[in-house]
């Protein structure tokens, strides 16, 4: 019986100040709404895939398990030839790009995909045809450097970029129903903080609980009649 009461009362709290909350989830809706749709550029991401083997010494020898596994531990390898100073500068170069090799190597990430000999290079940009560009002139490079570096000669692209439908970020939608979830996080908190710093008496329910004594009767208020 007691829990059913102590529920009751948080319930109560928020009824009597349910429409702080609302105004408060609303501003913060409307705070993260102007700031995904006015503030942040959206970003567009796109990706090109490159299937890298091991060099053969004879093109009729038959590629055997350990082959296998080792073209795929030396896709870690590429993956940071592929974002090598090296690479980016002369991406840079192709492209006439008016940034530095650090800001271009924070738009590319290169992951191979798991338990293949395949690695994907991701380009990530405010400009969905500049993010095609770079990926594709990338993994030219990385062809041309990788075969200088390492003597492989054993790579093909699968797959070029395109340009991607639609930004990746911001997500829009989920920035406000994510804020909207924390405005009502907040005006619950501060409900419920007014609730407990507030030590006054106003119904007999607050005697009978806080001073443990039973009301026998009430002083009505009467309104004051002008003479």
């Amino acid at each position: 019986m007691e829990e059913t009461i102590d529920i009751r009362e948080y319930f109560e709290m928020v009824r009597k100040r349910i429409w702080m909350i609302i105004g408060i989830s609303a501003f913060f809706m409307a705070v993260s709404a102007a700031v995904s749709f006015l503030v942040l550029e959206p970003v567009y991401q796109t990706s090109t895939t490159l299937m890298v083997n091991k060099a053969k010494d004879d093109i009729d020898k038959i590629i055997d398990y350990q082959d296998v596994m080792l073209s795929q531990k030396l896709v870690n390898t590429y993956g940071e030839i592929a974002k090598s100073k090296v690479v980016m500068s002369k991406v840079a170069g192709k492209l006439n790009l008016k940034m530095s090799t650090g800001q271009l190597m924070g738009k590319v990430s290169v992951t191979p995909v798991k338990d293949t000999e395949i690695m994907r290079i991701t380009v990530s940009d405010n400009d969905p045809a500049l993010a095609v560009s770079i990926a594709d002139i990338t993994a030219d490079v990385f062809m041309e450097e990788v075969s200088r570096i390492m003597n492989v000669e054993n790579i093909q692209i699968i797959d070029r970029a395109e340009v991607p439908a639609g930004p990746v970020k911001p997500n829009k939608n989920m920035n406000v129903a994510i804020a909207g979830v924390l405005g009502v996080m907040l005006g619950l908190f501060i409900t419920f903080m007014i609730e407990y710093l507030d030590n006054t008496i106003k119904t007999p329910e607050d005697v009978e609980k806080n001073l443990g004594i039973q009301v026998i009767g009430m002083i009505p208020v009467f309104e004051q009649i002008e003479k």
